[in-house]
């Protein structure tokens, strides 16, 4: 381990010297060069400190610390700052990035790294070893949560010793910039945030077992095992931070609740999480207002209120709010929905800024497949006329429903419209290769792997896809806390222990975390919906020099994954209780992953007893939480984590992704000894995404954040026939195919244009 006195001593490697040392790679250099500090006094450069932080980053790296100092020789000059010498150092370090060279990324990570030690050490004359008068003063100056105060100076000395300054050192250039200016707070080392989160998680264990627990999540975070969500990690320590991740609301028609969840929204957004809103209910455009007819603007006014709301309400100024609206499929203002992102038509009833979903029927897509006519109806009439709520419907009693609606279409029912399905699904085709969105979400699907069917139904999908649970207008908000394994840095032996880990670092979230609003409380307290997500799966696969079709390998992980997780909450639920709701459940049946029976297990299964006698435990002792698995896009969070994103391809083993102050270099952590193993998503068809993300789904309680990307280039996904590209028709194929293999939602969809390919991220923003 890196002792403090070393990381003091590596930090002041450029603490300037009155000294001149002449070096042969700077013979060239005819003066001593003058250098300015931090404190703005000069100094004499001390070219031999230079090697040695040259070489202390360059230590076990497959890269020769020579090219760096030479790359440094033609960029010093008299006046130049500590500052700069560092920052031409990361740069040059970035320049020498190549795929042949991808350590060099690392260099650049531990210089970045070095650089925030020294600016530390120069503000309050310590790195780390005095963690207990760093807490002391967080909490004083109110930048930590006062609950950290629940230790003693005793335990946060002790919880100082654990601390491993060795692990700020594994992160390449991506992750350390972003962990830095996306989570640390002023004047804080990342080892002491990712300490803090563990002992304020802890803090709700019984006093006796708090350090044992606060230690294995310091080292499970620290280490990059588990990744914390961004709210967790961002605001655990700040007073009054929102640690939930995903919220979905339900709107009603009427007033009330639109301004509610409108309000609702803000408060979400303020707090820096996403939403999704479902807006069904509301009446379509054309329909009955106070009894007057063709007075209703339908959904697309109160969506633009949600637009601005997102935008006005910009989580502390740090970006505009995100928001995702979901329509069933059946609703008459479909069409208008699909256009209000284009820029023809009236800008009033446009939402560039809000994040379409499509809530999609099993009775729709089977329509879609055997070309038959789709009917988009007003839920407002049918309610008042058929005595039907469309909008909570799905499965056979939907279906049943909609055949009486279109049994009285010009009878009681006038407000309606006529569709070729397979039409309206290729203007949402349109629409996703133009756009990347809507989302599609397939409620049946959805709604089958509910287990909470006896209390409520599920309106739609979060922001990214991957969680959802029940929504009730007026009472129940869903809300989630999410962390991730990072399969990348996990070994077989270690995945049980890390998914129980995870769970319990969420149940304990869920107790210490301050909900925005009253539904969202009270749905925290029924359902206690978690969300243990993977990312990494790419280098996991990598590792093993496995592909995207070895299925079998990637079933028995992730049903190690769901086992696990499912077992913890139940062995939560021993020592802490069932959730509120669980009475009735489909888990109390004895139903398991996705309201399967044991039957299907003891079929589909690779380890096969366990399930049994896991069903029986939980009928017994019952489970801690309603949704337990969930897996999320991660797409920032894997750059901390220094894994690929999810549980998709990597996009290519090596590229540049354009960032504020210039390209930075991104590849996998396994690119030096296994670069042909990482399958490129920009060259894979995405037919075998979908099969490997369908597989994964059945072990998956929840949801999985499945992005699409394809390329239209010719001969990449056809390499017998060089002129053949992808077609419509083969998109087409792929989306009806995530229909029938059961996933659950499609998330964005991307496109490699023809003729205009370049190495470049296509990765969501999240």
């Amino acid at each position: 381990m890196l002792l403090d006195t070393q990381v003091n001593t590596i930090s002041s490697q450029f603490s300037e010297s009155n000294q001149s040392n002449n070096n042969s790679n700077y013979q060239n250099t005819s003066h001593k060069i003058e250098v300015i500090k931090r404190s703005g006094k000069s100094a004499f450069l001390d070219i031999s400190k230079i090697r040695k932080v040259v070489d202390w980053a360059c230590a076990d790296k497959d890269v020769n610390s020579i090219a760096l100092e030479s790359g440094l020789k033609t960029r010093l000059r008299d006046g130049i700052t500590t500052r700069e010498i560092q920052d031409n150092l990361i740069n040059c370090a970035l320049e020498l990035c190549d795929l042949d060279q991808p350590d060099w990324r690392y260099v650049a990570g531990r210089l970045h790294i070095w650089s925030l030690w020294k600016e530390i050490l120069v503000s309050r004359g310590y790195n780390y070893g005095n963690y207990a008068q760093t807490v002391i003063d967080s909490v004083a100056k109110g930048k930590y949560d006062d609950r950290i105060l629940t230790y003693s100076t005793a335990q946060l000395e002790e919880a100082g010793s654990w601390i491993n300054p060795d692990w700020d050192l594994d992160y390449d250039y991506a992750g350390a910039v972003l962990l830095t200016n996306r989570y640390l707070l002023d004047d804080e080392l990342p080892q002491e945030a990712f300490l803090t989160c563990a002992l304020l998680l802890a803090m709700v264990e019984a006093p006796e077992s708090r350090l044992h627990y606060a230690r294995q999540f310091y080292e499970a975070i620290a280490s990059r095992r588990i990744s914390l969500a961004t709210p967790i990690l961002a605001n655990l320590r700040v007073p009054n931070g929102s640690l939930t991740s995903c919220f979905i609301l339900s709107i009603d028609d009427n007033l009330e609740s639109i301004f509610r969840e409108i309000t609702n929204t803000a408060r979400i957004s303020k707090n820096g999480g996403g939403v999704g809103v479902n807006v069904s209910r509301i009446r379509a455009t054309g329909s009955c207002v106070m009894g007057k007819d063709n007075a209703s603007g339908g959904v697309i006014p109160w969506v633009k209120l949600l637009n601005d709301t997102a935008i006005a309400v910009n989580q502390g100024g740090r970006r505009a709010g995100a928001v995702t609206v979901g329509l069933d499929i059946w609703h008459l203002d479909v069409p208008e929905f699909l256009e209000m992102q284009t820029e023809n038509g009236d800008q009033r009833r446009k939402a560039y800024d809000v994040f379409p979903q499509l809530v999609v029927a099993d009775e729709f897509m089977r329509r879609v497949q055997n070309d038959q006519e789709w009917t988009f109806v007003d839920p407002y009439e049918v309610q008042m006329n058929l005595n039907i709520d469309l909008a909570p419907l799905w499965g056979k009693e939907f279906e049943e429903a909609y055949k009486v609606i279109e049994a009285n279409l010009d009878g009681k029912i006038k407000l309606y419209k006529k569709i070729r399905a397979k039409e309206l699904f290729k203007e949402i085709m349109r629409s996703q290769v133009e756009t990347g969105m809507p989302y599609l979400a397939f409620k049946d699907t959805i709604n089958r792997a509910n287990p909470n069917k006896h209390d409520g139904y599920i309106p739609g999908v979060n922001l990214c896809t991957e969680s959802f649970s029940n929504v009730t207008p007026g009472k129940y908000a869903h809300c989630c806390n999410l962390v991730s394994l990072n399969l990348a840095n996990l070994e077989d032996e270690t995945i049980e222990s890390a998914c129980t880990l995870a769970v319990r670092i969420l149940d304990n979230t869920i107790d210490i975390t301050i909900p925005p609003f009253g539904d969202a409380k009270a749905h925290n307290n029924r359902y206690r919906t978690i969300g243990v997500g993977a990312m990494g799966l790419a280098d996991w696969l990598a590792k093993r020099e496995l592909r995207y079709s070895s299925l079998t390998q990637i079933g028995n992980l992730f049903e190690d994954i769901g086992y696990y997780c499912t077992h913890a909450s139940m062995e939560l639920s021993k020592e802490r209780g069932a959730y509120s709701a669980f009475e009735g459940s489909d888990w109390s049946k004895g139903l398991l992953i996705g309201c399967q029976p044991v039957e299907w297990f003891e079929e589909y299964a690779y380890s096969k007893s366990r399930w049994q006698q896991l069903s029986d435990d939980i009928k017994e002792f019952g489970i801690r939480h309603s949704q337990i698995t969930a897996i999320a896009p991660n797409t920032s969070s894997s750059l901390v984590q220094g894994c690929t994103a999810s549980v998709l391809p990597v996009y290519s083993r090596f590229f540049y992704d354009k960032w504020a102050k210039g390209t930075v270099p991104i590849a996998p952590p396994y690119i030096n000894d296994k670069n042909w193993f990482y399958q490129e998503n920009k060259n894979l068809h995405q037919d075998e995404v979908v099969k490997a993300i369908a597989v994964i789904q059945q072990w998956i309680d929840t949801g999985i954040s499945m992005e699409l990307l394809f390329n239209l280039n010719q001969g990449v996904y056809f390499p017998d026939e060089a002129q053949r590209s992808l077609k419509a028709k083969d998109i087409f194929n792929t989306l009806v195919m995530s229909w029938e293999k059961g996933c659950k939602a499609v998330y964005y969809v991307r496109i490699v244009q023809r003729d205009s390919f370049k190495d470049e991220c296509t990765a969501c923003a999240n």
